[in-house]
């Protein structure tokens, strides 16, 4: 099983590198990097495209729309297993009660941050979901210090305190605290931390999440088609068409995010994630036209900062750590 570092500064491993961290600069690697980051781009950029997608599922409501999304997404993931032939590695995970335990909590996690999307873009929220996706990496850090005990470097702690400021400030101008984006932030980073300790392959794992939350998604619907309050076949063909995408389009960007995981450094993907709310957010001012005042650019612009001096510094660090992997190999 593939073990993924909780950050970008973790894997001395990275396009065509050796463990002693030097590159071995090859056609077919950089062919390989090349199309690594192709899929990481379509990943990232189908997830940004996302607040153009959910609209159009209405009016079904963000609940109907989670438990279609839930459940088409177990029979598609269902599929893969069978034509990839990963059915035996889906069966031993089974067998597996530590693996199941976390990824129960993922489950949960992800359904949550799922409703919690589907919720706000639909209710013209764009924006400040965009920031719980700007704020993710910075959350999965501290839960990296809490849960797992480590330790921050100077320069992320600068980070990750003009992200509290970019917080405060932004608490100010909504007059409430951004509760929409933490709530993304916190739940798609305990998500990814359960993940990472259950260390399960992705396909395996995300069939176990769904089929574990799929017989609740299909009461419901079940539910709302007894009471004739469900909106699965009551607005023409096409709106059952696309009720039914919502598996294949959860499918597709997964899988092009497996593919590009395994053939780009971390630090590729780790820039190539912050292509999701950069999306989102040009979305929601300029097609959604969502209020932008003064005191939000300021707070966006902070988390900005905070972004930047984190990535910087992450990349550097992981440049140390290579050259001493590279002279230490040497001695």
């Amino acid at each position: 099983m593939r073990k993924a570092p909780l950050d970008a500064t973790s894997s001395p491993l990275a396009e065509g590198g050796t463990a002693s961290g030097v590159k071995q600069p090859t056609r077919d690697n950089a062919v390989r990097a090349s199309r690594g980051f192709m899929f990481g781009l379509g990943a990232y950029g189908l997830w940004g495209a996302f607040p153009l997608y959910w609209p159009l599922l209405e009016p079904a409501g963000a609940i109907e729309i989670l438990a279609h999304r839930i459940l088409w997404s177990c029979l598609t993931i269902g599929a893969v297993l069978l034509l990839f032939r990963r059915l035996p590695q889906f069966l031993a995970l089974l067998r597996d009660h530590r693996a199941r335990a976390l990824l129960t909590l993922a489950a949960a996690t992800i359904s949550a941050n799922w409703f919690m999307y589907i919720w706000a873009v639909n209710n013209e929220r764009v924006v400040e979901a965009s920031l719980g996706y700007f704020i993710n990496p910075l959350v999965t850090v501290l839960m990296g210090i809490v849960v797992l005990g480590e330790r921050l470097r100077r320069m992320q702690w600068v980070a990750m305190s003009i992200a509290v400021v970019a917080v405060l400030v932004l608490a100010f101008d909504y007059g409430r605290p951004p509760w929409i984006a933490m709530v993304l932030a916190c739940t798609f980073g305990t998500y990814g931390l359960s993940k990472k300790v259950a260390d399960v392959e992705a396909v395996e794992s995300l069939a176990f999440e769904m089929v574990l939350v799929a017989p609740f998604a299909a009461a419901y619907l079940a539910w709302l088609g007894a009471t004739g309050a469900g909106n699965f076949t009551a607005h023409g063909s096409g709106h059952t068409l696309l009720l039914m995408t919502t598996g294949i389009v959860t499918a597709i960007p997964l899988l092009c995010f497996g593919a590009a995981a395994v053939r780009v450094s971390m630090v590729t993907m780790g820039l190539l994630q912050y292509v999701t709310p950069v999306l989102q957010f040009l979305l929601g001012v300029l097609w959604f036209h969502e209020d932008m005042p003064v005191g939000r650019w300021i707070g966006f612009m902070l988390i900005w900062v905070a972004l930047t001096v984190f990535t910087v510094e992450a990349s550097r660090h992981r440049r140390r750590q290579l050259r001493l992997a590279a002279t230490a190999s040497a001695l």
